[in-house]
């Protein structure tokens, strides 16, 4: 069976962000920091935030709409749609359904994914599956959040932190003279650390009621210094278990895209990897943790710049609430 099998590559990436950008300067007017305190301690500089009343299914269809277009396909071609979201714009039905329809994907497989931050690399993986045994032809992943909608403006810790935005990838069995490939993943979580980073309230733990509301229970809640810890470690662990899986090291790899949570974990682990800086790319600056949506945006902007050429190895990682986390090596 395993001869049979078809390789699967990323054959279109887009992302999209809101037009409105909230600066450090604006949430010195908010909240008691100062934007020598937030870039010293998390790398951003600015975030793009959505007007009320924009659904994350609006970003997430405008990124798909880049990708499909870049995959050089239609949107009547994408056999399954997942969204990776902790946002989503309804408990049911999925995002994933509501982009179907604004996308016109009127044959496509929908559902959404959770696993927080790591949502992207672990929809990348389902769709693997699905490709290399020809089960699907094209596959739409898509991470996207709205996280300004449950960021605690009062909370100086963490609302410097998040942002709104939406990346995509069209997933696809790669020519057969072609050498671009997803060779390896690695995923994992640890749900014994649930208490450190969640979102207290809204499901069937804490249903919504006055008091949850009147507790703001309702927003993001995080122990940043011992996310920190587990994270750095096992980021790092992730991605060389998976060029262990595919028979690569460290070495071989010509960029590390990760997770864009806070520049400090970006660096450690970039070290923990013994990877030169300028190997590990960064664009927190402009846009801030957008949760499942920073991997994707961070390839498109990688793809779209031309940072890597045909062939190259490079490695995608992800850290994020449950705990979860996950790494993927490809070949571009």
């Amino acid at each position: 069976m395993a001869d049979t099998l078809r390789n699967a590559y990323i054959s279109g990436t887009g992302f999209y962000v809101p037009e409105k950008i909230l600066t450090n300067d604006d949430l010195e007017k908010m909240v008691d920091t100062d934007d020598a305190w937030i870039t010293q301690r998390t790398g951003i500089k600015e975030r793009h935030i959505i007007e009320p009343g924009t659904p994350t299914s609006a970003l997430a269809a405008e990124a798909a709409k880049k990708a499909i277009a870049q995959a050089g396909i239609t949107a009547n071609d994408i056999d399954m749609i997942i969204v990776a979201t902790i946002t989503p714009d309804m408990i049911f039905p999925a995002t994933a359904a509501l982009v179907q329809e604004k996308i016109g994907a009127s044959k496509a497989a929908t559902f959404d994914l959770e696993a927080a931050c790591s949502g992207f690399i672990y929809g990348v993986s389902i769709a693997t599956q699905f490709i290399r045994t020809g089960t699907y032809e094209a596959v739409l992943v898509i991470g996207a959040e709205t996280l300004t909608n449950v960021t605690d403006w009062e909370d100086r810790g963490t609302c410097v932190l998040f942002g709104d935005g939406a990346g995509a990838a069209v997933i696809q069995a790669a020519p057969k003279d072609s050498p671009s490939s997803i060779l390896s993943f690695e995923l994992r979580g640890d749900g014994s650390y649930k208490h450190l980073l969640n979102l207290p309230a809204g499901g069937s733990l804490n249903p919504t009621t006055h008091k949850t509301v009147d507790e703001r229970l309702h927003y993001m809640k995080m122990t940043g210094n011992e996310v920190f810890r587990v994270a750095v470690k096992n980021m790092a662990a992730a991605v060389q278990t998976a060029l262990e899986k595919c028979g690569k090291t460290v070495d071989d790899l010509k960029m590390l895209i990760p997770h864009q949570a806070n520049v400090r974990i970006i660096k450690s682990v970039g070290k923990r990897l013994g990877m030169d800086e300028e190997k590990v790319f960064v664009n927190i600056q402009k846009y801030g943790n957008t949760s499942a949506a920073t991997v994707p945006i961070a390839l498109a902007e990688v793809a779209a710049s031309n940072l890597l050429q045909r062939g190259d190895l490079f490695a995608m990682v992800a850290f994020g609430g449950g705990f979860t986390w996950a790494a993927s090596i490809l070949r571009w």
